[in-house]
């Protein structure tokens, strides 16, 4: 049952003040408010129609804290806001202080104490706090933390500095533990201490936030613009060994993103603007009559000691000698709650006065209490020392090859890098975790071991004085090397979820292993073949940045020499060029990569890396806009895979040739090919796994159909695809295909439908998307569509300026086909908007683009846009050069079977006529053209236009 107490509430009208709840009610709702605000308004609820002074009230919401007068009149306008049409209630009298006026009186209830509960992803957008639960209780800290909590809420950033295994990633985890309702849940531990490279601070923010980097955009960046309205907490742990890049990233956080705190844990300050700097204390330490008086007299540091020890099997009695030898070790360690416990478990096999007895001065480095005059690697070196020094070698061996690790491990990786040596390596693996030299999860279907930070430190210097540690790195890196061995073929089978579970975990180790194996002092060979295996890593977790240097470093230090070179240059070359491929601006640069992969391919016979390669240049032309190529590429790879029984290739053949024939403006024939890529999709289960060529194939073969079915003049069919595509996309958790889904097809068909609403809609969805994974061409290509759908709702001005600036952004890419639309509607927008001449140079250069690049998907519609110009030009003197736009944009359309834009050209003809009082050229021109279409009068405005167009015209 619930914990009952007596809860206060606090009533005047519709509004309640529940103190137990530490809610603020409206009419029985809850009205979001933050939890120093909060504090503000039961004070002044508990003196309701009292005057509470400034000094008063700041005083007893932030006891024995300085804060500036400036936090407390924010959080009064936060209570203003949540009150309303209310916000009278809160009176302010200049000078003085602050009351609550209204009648308010207290109701007692007896109700069940809740836990605030966190928004729930939908909502948020980003994932579950992944701040661990609590698994025993923080000793000697618990004065602390109502400290804490005033500083974290009167500061922005809070960073906690002390020595070494002084507590302050405990305390830190139990601080934001404590404060997690006042962020809405929203609180995200951010582990460091893996890191060897600061240059990955950011985008390790971002792994821990769920975003998925693609493409060039700067990971700092990308996690600001995900939280830059959200109210959270960031915990950055263990910043001492990246202070700079840690540094920078916060100052960037806390000044573009104003409701986000950060609290960080490192041995030394970050040194930023708006910094707190709270220095962690030692425990308490046992008086000096302990031995003689009653055990509370002991401190934090003794009962942290016996705690310890009881956890591990042994109670310590009362007697003096043993009093005695616990006091004398707590002092002798300061307090340093790592090294008590330490202490605590060697205590638990030899006794305390044993272990006093062997201390002796070695800890003396301790001793100074002064954090900045002691190196990092030397905090610790006594406590550590003493742990090792005990250890049989065979458990210090261990010990030593296992710190080549980074974060978590499984027993197999243990064993691979640490041949047995006297006793078999899980009693050496289990003794260590006895004497909290190691610590381990048992959760999931195998246990998880790891070193703490200092101890892995410590234990990898030891390593390299014993010259063991180029053995230790080679056998870690190969061991990943084998582990990845399996990863892209069962990339195909497994779940990605599942998949990740197996792989994402082991990052950092691959990470850790090609510095090493890239070093002056490793084995290149070996680190060129792990790159090639782990590039299904960096794809599935959208690192293209990393993937694409980790492999090109790769490819440099290949030697040609070495067995195998050919086969894994021809690896790396199709890895690298796809990295490129979609990279901003890249497609370019991707090419002769895929070319190389080509030739190695068909040189060694590889028919599986021909067909990468061969698939990967169609798909990088395109990319390029070069259409052509793409569909020569294409047929290529259906020569290849003719006769084949493997049915993903049968089904990539028609996909590659639907694609390119779209684009070139063939519809006919790309929904040939797109009807044959869905039969034979729908032969199989719904996940097929395609790693081989990089994307979600089921996914964007719908996202196409639905294109191709759009232009063909089957508007119902092609918003049914859409709907299902959407659920598709949303639901298959591959950042890049989403706006794929979103970009290709589902905001462009509203749009072209005349669905306004529903086209921003799909503009805000994509918007948001690009916001939280940084996706540069994409989030260029939804702010234009914005400013579209903004120009066509009637704020031309604001539309049109947003869509020129995206555009300009965007640079040559603009003529990509995904911009052609609102390229082309920009145009047509200018022109309505008074600027011809403009609008027209726009068409007009973009028609040239097309046709020199053969991209003829939208070629129709920009002769008609363009026809349209002219009209308006010259005070009307051009409507012989506008008619022809019209036909040649009537005569392009009904070539390629694109009803759709047929029907746009002869609606534009068919008013030209109107216009010059030929009424009956009018309707036989438009009658034929809209008895071609069966479906979608209801839901295309065109097609309603043209109904409206015809019952005008006489028979």
């Amino acid at each position: 049952m619930s914990e009952q107490v007596q809860a206060r509430v606090y009533v005047c009208g519709e509004w309640e003040i529940d103190l137990v709840r530490r809610e603020l009610r409206h009419q029985g709702l809850a009205v979001p408010l933050g939890g120093r605000a909060f504090e503000i308004l039961a004070e002044l609820a508990k003196s309701a129609g009292e005057l509470i002074t400034k000094s008063d009230l700041l005083q007893r919401v932030w006891p024995g804290v300085f804060v500036e007068e400036i936090a407390l009149r924010v959080h009064v306008a936060a209570i203003r806001r949540a009150l309303g049409d209310d916000r009278e209630l809160l009176e302010t009298t200049i000078g003085r202080g602050y009351r609550l006026r209204g009648i308010w009186h207290a109701r007692e209830e007896s109700e069940a104490l809740a836990i605030p509960k966190p928004a729930s992803p939908g909502e948020t957008d980003l994932p579950s706090t992944n701040i661990p639960v609590a698994t025993s209780g923080l000793i000697g800290r618990a004065a602390i933390l109502p400290h804490l909590q005033g500083l974290l809420s009167a500061y922005r950033i809070v960073t906690l500095t002390g020595p070494g295994g002084i507590g302050k990633t405990v305390l830190a985890l139990d601080l934001a533990r404590s404060v997690l309702h006042s962020f809405q849940g929203l609180g995200f531990l951010v582990e460091f201490a893996p890191l060897a490279d600061p240059r990955l601070v950011s985008s390790t923010v971002a792994t821990v936030l769920g975003l998925k980097l693609v493409g060039e955009e700067d990971a700092e960046d990308a996690v600001v613009r995900a939280i830059a309205h959200r109210r959270l907490l960031l915990v950055l742990d263990n910043c001492e060994h990246v202070v700079d890049a840690a540094a920078s990233f916060s100052e960037a956080i806390v000044s573009r993103c104003p409701n986000v705190h950060v609290l960080a844990t490192s041995r030394e300050m970050l040194r930023i603007e708006g910094e707190y700097v709270y220095r962690v204390p030692p425990l308490d330490l046992p008086s000096g009559d302990w031995a003689e008086g009653p055990p509370v007299q002991g401190g934090a540091a003794a009962e942290l000691f016996m705690a310890r020890a009881r956890a591990l099997g042994r109670e310590f009695g009362g007697d003096r000698e043993t009093l005695r030898a616990i006091a004398a070790i707590c002092r002798r360690l300061d307090g340093i709650p790592l090294a008590i416990e330490f202490a605590a478990a060697r205590a638990a096999m030899l006794g305390p006065p044993a272990v006093a007895e062997s201390l002796d001065d070695r800890f003396n480095l301790l001793t100074t209490g002064r954090r900045t005059a002691l190196p990092r690697h030397r905090t610790l070196r006594a406590a550590l020392d003493w742990s090792y020094e005990l250890l049989p070698e065979s458990e210090a061996r261990t010990l030593r090859f296992l710190s080549v690790f980074a974060g978590e491990f499984p027993l197999a990786a243990a064993m691979a890098v640490e041949d047995e040596g006297t006793i078999p390596i899980t009693d050496g693996i289990a003794n260590l975790v006895a004497k909290s030299l190691m610590t381990v999860d048992l959760a999931g279907d195998s246990p998880k071991y790891r070193l703490l930070d200092t101890t892995r430190v410590y234990a990898l210097e030891k390593l390299r004085k014993q010259g063991e540690y180029r053995e230790a790195a080679r056998r870690h890196a190969r061991y990943f090397r084998n582990y990845f061995a399996n990863a892209e073929r069962e990339s195909e089978s497994r779940p990605l979820p599942d998949w990740l579970a197996i792989y994402g975990q082991h990052l950092d180790n691959v990470r850790l292993a090609l510095d090493w194996a890239f070093s002056p002092d490793g084995d290149a060979q070996i680190g060129v073949e792990l790159v090639a295996v782990a590039v299904p890593i960096w794809v599935q977790l959208s690192l293209l940045a990393e993937c694409r240097n980790r492999v090109q470093l790769a490819l440099e230090r290949l030697d040609d020499r070495a067995a195998g070179a050919e086969r894994l240059r021809m690896q790396l070359s199709a890895a690298l060029g796809w990295s490129l491929m979609y990279g901003f601006g890249r497609a370019s640069q991707a090419g002769p990569a895929w070319a190389t992969a080509l030739e190695l391919a068909e040189r060694l016979g590889d028919r599986d890396y021909l067909l990468r390669a061969l698939w990967g240049l169609s798909i990088n032309q395109l990319n390029d806009g070069q259409f052509r190529r793409a569909l020569e590429f294409a047929h290529r790879f259906r020569e290849v895979a003719d006769g084949s029984d493997d049915p993903i290739e049968l089904i990539m053949t028609d996909r590659l040739l639907a694609t390119a024939l779209h684009y070139l403006g063939e519809q006919d024939l790309a929904r040939d090919h797109i009807d044959r890529v869905v039969s034979r999709l729908n032969t199989f289960g719904y996940e097929p796994r395609f790693i081989r060529f990089r994307f979600d194939l089921r996914i964007s073969t719908h996202y196409f159909l639905a294109r191709i079915l759009w232009l063909q003049g089957l508007a119902e069919q092609a918003l049914g695809v859409v709907a299902r595509n959407l659920v598709e996309g949303r639901n298959g958790g591959h950042a890049l295909t989403l706006c794929s889904v979103l970009g290709q097809a589902a905001g462009p068909i509203a749009f072209l439908a005349g669905d306004l609403d529903t086209a921003g809609a799909y503009c805000a969805e994509l918007l948001d998307h690009t916001r939280r994974h940084p996706i540069r061409l994409w989030q260029l290509w939804a702010e234009c569509f914005q400013g579209l759908v903004m120009a066509k709702r009637g704020g031309t001005t604001a539309g049109l300026a947003m869509l020129g600036t995206a555009l300009e952004k965007a640079g040559d890419a603009q003529f990509l086909p995904r911009f052609l639309l609102p390229l082309g509607e920009y145009a047509a927008c200018l022109g309505k908007a008074g600027d011809v001449a403009r609008g027209l140079a726009i068409a007009n250069n973009a028609l040239v683009r097309c046709e020199g690049r053969d991209d003829f998907w939208y070629w129709s519609e920009l002769e008609r846009i363009r026809g349209e110009l002219l009209l308006q030009l010259d005070g009307g003197r051009r409507v012989a050069e506008a008619e022809q736009c019209f036909d040649k944009a009537i005569d392009l359309a009904r070539r390629q079977g694109a009803r759709f834009w047929e029907l746009r050209g002869a609606m534009s003809l068919a008013r030209l006529r109107i216009a010059q009082d030929r009424p009956t050229d009018a309707r036989d021109l438009l009658l034929p053209v809209y008895r071609k279409f069966t479906e979608g009068f209801d839901v295309t405005a065109d097609l309603r236009d043209a109904r409206s167009m015809l019952a005008a015209l006489p028979e």
